[in-house]
């Protein structure tokens, strides 16, 4: 799978750690800014306060950045979670929220002992096409409400006439600065350099368009230890147990293509039990620490990765970055326009979609290609986990049913009263009915040998 040549990938280089280093902490950063307006926003989809996303971005990032099967993945709140959380938080409340996350947490440790991650395996090569283009697309449909605006009665409606232009204009002048900024600064990431000089345009000349502060205030302390306010019964058990088990399905699909789709890009290898474990340990904590819980985030690691980060430094620096906004430096933060994150945004949708798939799409065999889209579709309408089980479930069909018709036999009489039949090609439920097809028991022989050398019985 090729990256778009539009937005580079900085990589390293051998100029000693400290350079190196500097790369990781600017990566950094600039994932951080990303990270705010995101985690707000799947607090307002989750239904519950925006710093129980910060909180959760925080933490979920920091842990898997350390313990982590994958330096250089980002992890945080994420959408695909967020839509799960909504009825749960409706009718029970956030506590029984964070008693979910608690749960959710200990089942992908158990997935991590037991090595489930290697499952991973299984999903097939079109089926992680059609998962990064459904996701590009959720990410590039996720922005398009930022052009909205709501009046006082909150109800919304699109940008119109100069707000509209304003803020397209400086989405657009983002994206440029992104694309051009490493041919003439390579000292600094394209997307923190395209936030900065955006934010300092529109802070310099007083542009009126939206900024991270419209969203909600990020200020907020240290997250406090405290166990869930649920009662400690079988009911409550039966109430969130399944949302335990959805949630930490699709947070352990999700990081593990995630990982995936890193470890393709860098050339480099990732253990993912070690990230089941990792995430699993994130998501226990977050629990107890007032956050909604998360998984890998594709968007802002790719970010990090075209940003130059590939050590767990940038992971770590990212989560503490967080930190010191919502501690310190929030009133900074809430400064930043929307436009220039929606445009680094724009920046990494067109990163990660995979355009070589279009190019593709007639040369490959039909069955792959329906894959492809029918995943990239699944995960737009539905969520990741639907769309990726329906795409192996899918992919294992196209292939027993392939496999049903490579069964051959050839026939031999030795003489008039002995008959072998040589069998070639597996033997499994999918070939029965071909196997069977392939005989003539009404003019065989009284001696029929059936010669399997060739062939294998599933």
């Amino acid at each position: 799978m090729q990256t778009a040549p539009d937005l580079p990938i900085v990589e390293p280089k051998s100029t000693g750690v400290i350079s190196q280093y500097r790369i990781e902490i600017l990566s950094g950063l600039t994932v951080a800014l990303a990270l705010v307006p995101e985690a707000v926003a799947f607090a307002f989809v989750a239904g519950v306060h925006p710093l129980v996303g910060l909180y959760a971005a925080f933490i979920v990032g920091l842990i898997t950045a350390v313990f982590g099967g994958r330096p250089g993945m980002i992890s945080g709140a994420t959408g695909a979670l967020a839509v799960v959380m909504v009825s749960l938080v409706a009718i029970h409340g956030v506590q029984y929220l964070f008693a979910t996350v608690v749960l959710m947490g200990i089942l992908q440790i158990l997935a991590g002992v037991f090595k489930l991650g290697k499952f991973i395996r299984l999903v097939p090569h079109p089926v992680m096409l059609g998962f990064v283009n459904g996701l590009a697309i959720v990410i590039f449909l996720a922005q398009l409400g930022q052009f909205k605006i709501e009046d006082a009665l909150g109800n919304q409606s699109w940008m119109t006439g100069l707000p509209l232009f304003l803020t397209v204009g400086l989405v657009i002048l983002t994206m440029f600065i992104i694309w051009a900024g490493p041919k003439m600064i390579r000292s600094v990431p394209a997307p923190l350099l395209g936030i900065l000089a955006v934010s300092l345009l529109v802070i310099f000349f007083n542009i009126d368009v939206p900024r991270v502060g419209d969203l909600a205030s990020i200020k907020g302390g240290l997250p406090t230890f405290a166990i869930p306010e649920v009662p400690f019964t079988l009911e409550t058990l039966w109430i969130i147990l399944p949302f335990s088990l959805i949630l930490a399905a699709i947070g352990l699909i999700e990081s593990l293509l995630t990982l995936n789709l890193v470890a393709e890009m860098t050339e480099t290898h990732g253990g993912t039990s070690r990230e089941c474990a990792a995430q699993g340990a994130a998501n226990l904590v977050t629990g107890f620490f007032g956050g909604m819980g998360g998984c890998a985030m594709i968007g802002q690691s790719m970010i990090n990765i075209k940003s130059g980060g590939r050590m767990r430094l940038s992971g770590i620096s990212a989560a503490l970055f967080l930190l010191c906004f919502i501690l310190w430096a929030s009133s900074l933060i809430e400064q930043i326009p929307i436009a220039a994150l929606v445009g680094v945004m724009f920046m990494v949708v067109i990163g990660t979609f995979a355009w070589s798939s279009l190019t593709i799409l007639h040369r490959v065999p039909r069955h792959d290609a329906f894959v492809i889209i029918l995943v990239t579709i699944v995960t737009v309408y539905s969520d990741l986990a639907v769309a990726v089980v329906v795409g192996v479930i899918v992919s294992a069909l196209v292939f027993a049913w392939r496999a049903s018709k490579r069964v051959t036999v050839n026939t031999q009489m030795t003489d008039k009263d002995h008959k072998i039949y040589n069998l070639g090609g597996p033997l499994f439920f999918g070939s029965i009915a071909n196997f069977q097809e392939m005989f003539s028991p009404k003019d065989d022989p009284d001696d029929v040998v059936i010669d399997f050398a060739n062939s294998r019985v599933w």
